[in-house]
């Protein structure tokens, strides 16, 4: 009875703190929390990323702008930021004022799973192991074969990275984009056997009988 009592007035509080607030109409939960990328460990995921003035850089959760604003500021390309969380997004923006790198970046408030950034050639990462394995497939099928993928903390499973470096005590992978198979180069053709060993000269070569065994 007094277990009854108290659910009914939590649930009485609740419908009250809905009609003074208005429900929840956010579109978006955060998937992870969000925990800053130290600097020198975004100048190193830049650097291993080997950043070229053509490069289109996105940071995919990019939180307060770090990453973003750095690529810009240190190699004036032009980079993108997306990220759920709107009040992260002024946060970015004003920061990029700050920086006088506006006009390089953008900050989209959109969901990394269903935004577009099919123009990449570098995407950096800091999400976590499920959410990167969630990635992978849609990594592989948007991006140009030789963008970048670099991830902080977290690898990709089966999908092995082609460089690992440490930071202190942090990790950081690269990952290139492949070839699709169809345009992958094919391996270099079998040497041939000489004429005296192929198959069929060894199947000529004729076999001894065995040997009768004494009673």
């Amino acid at each position: 009875m007094a277990a009854g009592l108290a659910l009914a007035w939590a649930l009485a509080g609740c419908a009250e703190l809905t009609e003074l607030l208005g429900p929840d109409t956010r579109e978006h939960e955060p998937d992870v929390v969000y925990d800053p990328t130290p600097s020198r460990v975004v100048d190193a995921m830049l650097d291993l990323a080997q950043i070229k003035p053509e490069d289109v850089l996105y940071d995919l959760g990019s939180g307060d702008g770090r990453i973003v604003i750095a690529a810009a500021k240190r190699y004036g390309v032009h980079a993108v930021g997306i990220e759920v969380d709107p009040e992260l997004i002024k946060r970015a923006q004003e920061n990029a004022r700050r920086a006088g790198v506006e006009t390089l970046v953008q900050f989209r408030e959109e969901d990394i799973f269903t935004a577009d950034y099919h123009d990449a050639t570098v995407v950096t990462l800091f999400l976590g192991y499920e959410l990167n394995l969630k990635l992978r497939p849609r990594l592989r099928a948007t991006l140009a074969p030789g963008a970048r993928v670099v991830s902080h903390e977290y690898d990709m499973g089966l999908w092995k990275p082609d460089e690992t470096r440490r930071v202190g005590r942090r990790t950081i992978y690269l990952w290139r984009i492949p070839l699709p198979p169809a345009l992958a180069p094919l391996p270099p053709p079998a040497t041939p056997l000489p004429p005296f060993q192929t198959p069929a000269a060894r199947e000529a070569i004729p076999k001894e009988a065995p040997a009768a065994v004494p009673y």
